[in-house]
């Protein structure tokens, strides 16, 4: 026998508590189920250090304040991880911890899907993959295993004891990358960073931090970019009360910068000729979000205090001007090479028509092509804010209103009806 509701949420991170929410709000029975426990790559796949990258009165959903962080602080994984718990007990939220699904299809002859978990299937109307961006760890087959002493992904790294005595190379500049960079800089370590594209925003200006202004710009709800467009990687840190990532001053600090990490042969590591070309670039849209945010406080008469030296660019050190293009990695003393090069999806338990011919969700907005299965939490799901904590939360609103409305079309004319088609929210 297997058991039935009308909705099964796959994942309990921030995604799957927030379809919770809005899911408990129609009055929808569901299901959460999480293989391990609720926010757990918070816990486990994050390095000792971490905080979030923006503020606490920012990064969060807004049923709930922080309890034990300022609202300008940034807050640390275990105070996200903990937030999370406190949320799904605060909203009574069906999370079933310790409960792994190994199989979705859908039914034969009638409406719904049959869930295989570890527990025994669940047949349910409706699946919702809020399992994430962040599911397999992305190392590209560049450097052969034995190379060097140790070569992990981000989501392995924990702090600098972890890796043996010697050099680090730490390829990927986006948050992960520079911060764990500096981390091991400041352990009194040698380190190499492997830039490529990125986009670098002001920590602050004038007073406000750079969530606020894109907020106020509506930068965050830029519209969502192609499908399969590139996502562009980020570099903002909260490290250390927060600051600006500057190139520049991780250089002056001792980190040598290189260019995007290109090919292996014979121990020697070879980058592109692009280190300039990506520094100028992260400046361009700095500079250009300053420009920005000086139009906003003219134009609304704002009284935000000038900052005119946020403007002025430094000279490039020699590493960016006179680039290394080649590493002996055991000439330079190199044992460890630090991959924070992202993540890919892996929906190898969802076994229905709901991808592209690249194994993409094909999904417009959390609604797949599949009638019934929808995908939460992913980067510009509907907009720049998608994988955001508070953009997944105006996500998972907009995917349960969509299944109310599709429950209120299945009820017509049947003896089992959950409301009335539409279906409409009870707060």
């Amino acid at each position: 026998m297997s058991e039935e509701t009308e909705v099964v949420v796959v994942g309990a991170g921030q995604a799957g508590v927030a379809m919770s929410e809005h899911l408990g709000a129609h009055g929808i029975p569901h299901i959460v189920l999480e293989r391990h426990r609720i926010a757990e790559r918070w816990r486990s796949e994050r390095w000792d250090s971490l905080v979030a990258n923006g503020p606490a009165w920012h990064d969060r959903f807004p049923g709930l304040e922080f309890s034990d962080v300022d609202p300008e602080a940034f807050a640390s994984k275990e105070q996200v991880a903990d937030y999370f718990v406190a949320y799904a007990e605060k909203i009574g939220a069906p999370v079933r911890c310790g409960v792994e699904v190994t199989s979705v299809r859908r039914h034969t002859g009638r409406p719904g899907f049959r869930v295989e978990t570890s527990q025994g299937p669940i047949d349910a109307r409706f699946v919702v993959a809020a399992t994430g961006p962040f599911q397999r760890p992305v190392i590209p087959p560049i450097v052969p295993d034995g190379a060097v002493p140790v070569q992990l992904h981000s989501s392995g790294y924990r702090n600098p004891g972890q890796l043996p005595e010697g050099a680090v190379l730490v390829v990927g500049a986006g948050s992960s990358g520079v911060q764990i960079a500096d981390e091991l800089r400041r352990s009194g370590r040698r380190v190499f960073l492997s830039v490529g594209p990125h986009d670098r925003p002001p920590r602050q200006y004038r007073g406000r931090d750079f969530c606020w202004w894109l907020g106020v710009l509506g930068r965050w709800d830029a519209e969502t970019p192609p499908q399969g467009a590139e996502h562009v990687t980020i570099a903002v840190s909260g490290a250390r009360g927060g600051h600006t990532v500057d190139f520049r001053a991780l250089a002056a600090d001792g980190i040598e910068l290189v260019g995007l990490t290109a090919s292996y042969d014979d121990g020697v590591l070879r980058f592109a000729p692009d280190l300039a070309a990506n520094i100028a670039l992260g400046d361009a849209k700095y500079l250009e979000l300053l420009r920005a945010a000086d139009e906003y406080v003219e134009r609304n008469g704002l009284d935000l205090p000038e900052e005119p030296e946020a403007h002025v660019i430094g000279p490039d050190p020699e590493c960016v001007t006179d680039p290394r293009l080649e590493l002996d990695l055991a000439g330079a003393g190199v044992t460890s090479i630090v991959w924070a090069t992202g993540f890919a999806a892996d929906y190898g338990w969802l076994e229905v028509d709901a991808f592209d011919d690249k194994g993409r969700p094909d999904q417009r907005r959390g609604v797949s092509r599949e009638p019934g299965v929808y995908f939460l939490g992913l980067p510009w799901l509907s907009r720049r804010g998608s994988s955001f904590i508070w953009g997944v939360w105006h996500d998972a609103r907009y995917v349960a209103d969509h299944i109310a409305t599709q429950r209120g079309y299945l009820a017509y004319r049947t003896t089992d009806r959950p409301g009335d088609a539409p279906a409409g929210r009870k707060n």
